[in-house]
């Protein structure tokens, strides 16, 4: 009887995937998102509320866990592109990292009883270990992506299913979490979520996810030092990069300041801000079937730019509501936006990587989506400047509560309408600087 390991071993793509292939693996966008919105949006609460930890200690462990997945995304996609094995180079990282990524993505959620420093202690360890295995699974599953597509029809049909499932696993991620901690608890909130993102993992790794076979001499390993030289000269992945990063950080302060411009800006509940996510959230998913159907019948760079002016028009509309409805509207039109982003972003990495291939003679998918998500990661830090500027300089004061002066409801405006619009005009004028503009390679 055939071992595991040998089917495995031989599974190659040698043509185009079939539908159902490309649905399998784009279900690796569910547990992917699930996990990810899931740590980002209630670990702090978690651990200070819930546990009693100081917010200084669960702050500066985030900061610590933040650098950690910056460093390795580079790293793993250097060492992604150089290991060869009769598996793949993809497929063994992926299958091994599975069960640590989900197991360490419970255990953040269940500590055993310790005191505040041996929570902190926990927490560093578990999210360490998290924090590789979930790059490790992640950028591999990424890098899998253009060489599985070939050609950006194929690519703009088979970014769909994958781009749904992880706006699914967004809203399960924020909105179904609180269901779940508050019907079962925190553990068995984490056991459920880890069980679902193990079975859809290994459904989509079984049946999604095929290495193609690869001429031995264009699969050579390149030296470390040479990849990044070749990454940081190509004129396409430089403004590629940087228009990503202040699209990334448009859409971070969009999202940071929209609590703060329901309460202060509307004068409405708190928890009405769900409904503002809901509406960017619930035309984003129709909204990357059209950007699909837009990309085939242009080219990746065009599409691109028409995405990214319709979010930048778009988000300057949150200067006038007076209403949670009036925004609700406005965020219809940045779901627009932001369903191109999301349909088309890796489309057009995918296209970077297919010419740097016919240039260097090298595959190296690994290390263009490790560089670009160790970039992009500055949204975080650009976002947090961008809030902590607007607040202080608008005369924010927690300690009034509502009463707050009359300059904070325009500082907050300005924050999720005019900041997003100025750095969305920068990514515009770095993506028409983008210098590949066919179809394809």
């Amino acid at each position: 009887m055939t071992s595991l390991a040998t089917r495995l071993r031989e599974r190659r793509l040698d043509a185009a995937p079939s539908r159902s292939q490309a649905i399998t693996f784009g279900l690796s966008g569910f547990p992917t998102q699930l996990m990810a919105q899931t740590f980002s949006a209630f670990v702090v609460y978690f651990y200070v509320t819930q546990l009693g930890v100081a917010p200084a200690w669960v702050a500066g462990a985030l900061v610590a866990h933040g650098v950690l997945s910056a460093v390795l995304n580079p790293l793993v996609g250097a060492l992604s592109d150089r290991i060869r094995t009769p598996w793949g180079r993809r497929i063994p990282w992926i299958g091994l990292g599975i069960v640590p990524l989900v197991v360490a993505f419970a255990l953040v959620w269940m500590p055993p009883a310790l005191p505040p420093g041996g929570l902190i202690v926990w927490f560093l360890v578990v999210v360490a270990v998290y924090d590789v295995a979930f790059v490790v699974v992640v950028l591999n599953i990424s890098a899998l992506f253009p060489e599985i597509f070939r050609t950006t029809e194929e690519r703009a049909r088979g970014n769909v299913p994958r781009q749904v499932f992880a706006i699914l696993g967004m809203v399960l991620g924020t909105a179904g979490a609180p269901a779940l901690y508050g019907w079962i608890g925190w553990a068995g909130m984490a056991i459920v979520l880890s069980a679902v993102c193990l079975v859809l993992f290994a459904w989509s790794f079984w049946g999604g996810m095929v290495e193609r076979r690869v001429p031995e001499a264009a699969s050579e390993a390149m030296r470390w030092r040479a990849q990044l030289a070749y990454t940081f000269r190509n004129r396409a992945f430089v403004p590629y990069v940087l228009g990503s990063l202040f699209m990334q950080t448009a859409i971070a302060v969009i999202l940071a300041g929209l609590p703060f411009y329901v309460r202060y800006s509307l004068r409405a509940a708190e928890g009405e801000s769900s409904l503002l996510l809901g509406a960017i959230f619930a035309t984003a998913i129709p909204s990357i079937v059209l950007w699909s159907w837009v990309v085939r019948r242009t080219t990746p760079r065009t599409a691109l730019l028409w995405s990214v002016s319709v979010f930048g028009l778009a988000v300057l509309g949150y200067l006038l509501p007076a209403d949670v409805l009036g925004a609700a509207l406005v965020g219809v039109g940045v779901g627009v936006g932001v369903g191109g982003l999301l349909q088309l972003l890796e489309v057009v990495l995918a296209q970077i990587i297919d010419d740097d291939a016919v240039r260097t003679g090298h595959r190296r998918e690994g290390a263009y989506f490790g560089v670009n998500g160790f970039v992009v990661r500055g949204s975080v830090v650009l976002q947090a400047i961008v809030a902590a500027v607007v607040l202080t300089a608008s005369g924010f004061d927690a300690s009034l509560g509502d009463a707050q002066r009359e300059s904070v409801d325009a500082g907050i405006r300005a924050m999720v309408a005019v900041v997003p619009l100025a750095f969305t005009a920068l990514a515009w004028l770095c993506f028409f600087a983008y210098p590949i503009r066919s179809r394809d390679v």
